[in-house]
């Protein structure tokens, strides 16, 4: 059993026992988390598609740990200018446990 959810503005198939990386979120680590944006269920040939939610669904995971992705260099140019920007950024993120998924009604 699959299901596709969305949270922190990105779509993420999930399967009982995966562990993803999300967009930080605000829990505790070993937190029991519920998300229930849930835009498809899927079991085997079977397929339930929300319109935009699948009613009733849900997905429960554990928080895992919080860290901060490889640092993203951003490097600004104007050729003869002399006009030069450096600047660095590492998002924050959330590890998830997937556990049960629950396919509502």
């Amino acid at each position: 059993m699959y299901a596709v959810i969305k949270t922190g503005g990105k779509q993420y198939r999930v399967a009982a026992g995966e562990k993803i990386k999300i967009e930080q979120i605000a829990a505790d680590v070993g937190q029991e988390i519920t998300l229930d944006q849930v835009l498809a269920v899927g079991n085997g040939a079977e397929l339930r598609v929300g319109a935009p939610l699948v009613d009733g669904a849900t997905v429960v995971a554990r928080v895992l740990a919080h860290g901060k992705h490889d640092k993203v260099r951003i490097f600004k140019l104007r050729r003869r200018k002399h006009y030069q920007k450096r600047q660095g950024h590492r998002q924050g993120y959330t590890e998830l446990e997937i556990g049960t998924i629950h396919g509502g009604n």
